[in-house]
């Protein structure tokens, strides 16, 4: 098996081409996400769908791929994590193509749920293997170059879409179809590329290799862990509101503040666009600093405050000025400092099944943003209470870790 391969010894500009090859991945994954985004309303029209009904489509896309986080990571710590990404990114393209081709909603919700199974095997095994490979001294800035392919990929699925669909007026499955293709050339520069098992220049030194801890650990130990249990908690509360901001702005921005065509997608991306030099930023200050709550409790606040004002402020103006706050404090800023501390905190042995078991709690975020959205759209006759239940559930996350977290440094 590709698991019990020998480790091999790897440049020192090897993480380099990690974290690019990983970047990519990302602005895959969520092109693929959000091209739906932009075009729910015209999708909508075409098969007589409700809010409730459009909010379902995205949150079937999230429950596979939440379900599919831990069994992944598990398999990928056994038999291999770059051969387990590899499968995922077939699949995931493949879906990507057939779902344009769906010619009814229930085959629509089939198609998406199985490209959300594609995309379940890569967030555990990619940042086991990139946190394998990076220096740690670069771990938080790595992983944040890493996760800015999510604001890459989130701005590019919105263009591509209301550039194509709103504004060129091409059948809303065309954007499915383009971006089936670099997903699967992808799939094959990940398993030609990437290396299972590594030993960095830093490590030469050490006698034990990872390859030889065989701790057996399960989920319900890691779950007792307080400090991984409060990072879970904050993850969910973080990704719920991101998802309520990604599935639903473009909509918002239709039918209550009078946006339309391409500028729906480009005022949308300015959320990712921020959030490149504020993840950046917070990242490189995390590395140098070592303290993951002195930043939780800067973005956090700030992050809650931006949500409201979206759905508060009704000057074009002063919305810009949040959206582009909540990109440069929310999820995607957050989130490579939040994975740092998880990776610090996970079993010796286990961290794909961690990492998985952190994500997929935290995508539960997703499965249930699209949908209580758009029912609570559809039951108020607004999307704004959506936007502030969001901001209550960020609340709560943030006392959490500030009860039970603890800043952790690693030894060396």
């Amino acid at each position: 098996m590709e698991s019990s391969k020998q480790a091999v010894k790897v440049s020192n500009n090897y993480w380099i081409k990690v974290v690019a090859l990983f970047f990519v991945g990302w602005i895959l994954m969520y092109a693929t996400r959000t091209i739906f985004n932009p075009i729910m309303g015209v999708i909508g029209k075409n098969f007589g769908l409700s809010n409730t009904q459009l909010g379902l489509a995205n949150s079937i896309f999230f429950l596979t791929y939440a379900i599919a986080q831990v069994p992944f990571g598990v398999i990928g710590d056994k038999i291999g994590r770059k051969l387990v990404i590899t499968i995922g990114f077939v699949i995931m393209g493949v879906m990507t193509y057939f779902s344009g081709l769906a010619t009814t909603f229930v085959m629509f919700l089939v198609i998406r749920a199985m490209a959300g199974i594609g995309q379940g095997a890569y967030y555990g095994p990619q940042y086991a293997l990139s946190t394998e490979s990076i220096p740690k001294s670069k771990l938080t800035l790595g992983t944040a170059i890493i996760n800015s392919g999510m604001a890459f990929g989130t701005s590019g699925g919105y263009l591509l879409s209301s550039k194509l669909v709103l504004e060129n007026g091409e059948h809303w499955s065309k954007p499915f179809f383009i971006m089936a293709v670099p997903t699967i050339i992808v799939a094959i520069l990940f398993y030609t590329l990437l290396k299972e098992k590594v030993i960095r220049p830093e490590d030469e030194t050490k006698v034990v290799e990872a390859s030889s801890i065989e701790n057996k650990v399960s989920f319900k130990s890691i779950i007792s862990n307080k400090n991984l249990l409060a990072a879970f908690i904050l993850c969910f509360t973080s990704i719920y509101a991101n998802f309520v901001i990604i599935t639903w702005l473009p909509s918002f921005l239709i039918a209550e503040r009078g946006f339309a065509g391409t500028s729906v997608g480009f005022i949308s991306s300015l959320v990712p666009w921020a959030s490149i030099p504020g993840a950046l930023i917070f990242a490189r200050f995390a590395d140098k600093s070592g303290s993951t709550k002195k930043l939780v409790y800067l973005l956090v606040p700030l992050a809650i405050l931006s949500v409201f004002s979206i759905a508060f402020v009704t000057n074009r103006t002063l919305l810009i000025a949040v959206l582009i706050l909540y990109g440069l404090t929310g999820k995607l800023a957050l989130d490579p400092i939040v994975v740092a501390y998880v990776t610090k905190n996970a079993p010796k042995g286990s961290l794909s099944t961690t990492l998985s078991a952190y994500n997929f709690i935290g995508m539960s975020g997703s499965i249930l943003a699209p949908y209580i959205t758009g029912f609570l759209a559809d039951t108020v006759g607004s999307m704004k209470i959506g936007f502030y239940l969001a901001c209550v559930l960020q609340v709560i996350g943030l006392i959490v870790f500030a009860v039970l977290a603890k800043d952790t440094k690693e030894t060396a």
